[in-house]
C-alpha cells in the first residue's frame, strides 16, 4: 500500500491534530499527578474519549503519586494486564481489578 501524497495544508493539519492529542493526554496525566483527579476518575474519563483512551495503562499508573516503575509493574501483573495494554483495550474484569487497588 502506497503512502498517500498529502498537500502542505493537510500535513500541517495532521501535525496540529497530533500535537493537540499529545497535549490532551499529557494534561490528563498531569491532573492525576497533581491529584486533581483520582486514578479511577481519570480511567473513566479516558474510556469515554477516543484520544485519551490511547494512553497506555502503565503510563497512567506511573502518573499516580508514589507509583513508580516497579509498583506499576506489580499492579499490572496482579491485575493480569499486559504492560503494552492501552486504556481502550481493557476488559471489564481488568478495570474491576484496578479499581480494587484504588478504592
Amino acid at each position: 500500500m502506497a503512502i498517500p501524497k498529502l498537500s502542505s495544508e493537510q500535513l500541517a493539519a495532521a501535525r496540529a491534530s497530533a500535537t493537540e492529542a499529545r497535549r490532551t493526554r499529557a494534561e490528563l496525566k498531569d491532573q492525576v499527578k497533581n491529584q486533581e483527579l483520582s486514578f479511577m476518575e481519570a480511567l473513566e474519563k479516558a474510556q469515554g474519549d477516543e484520544t485519551l483512551s490511547r494512553i497506555k495503562v502503565v503510563d497512567l499508573l506511573r502518573a499516580v503519586p508514589r507509583v513508580g516503575v516497579t509498583r506499576a509493574g506489580e499492579i499490572l501483573e496482579s491485575a493480569q494486564i499486559s504492560a503494552n495494554r492501552r486504556i481502550r483495550g481493557l476488559g471489564r474484569h481488568q478495570v474491576e481489578r484496578l479499581s480494587e487497588f484504588f478504592a
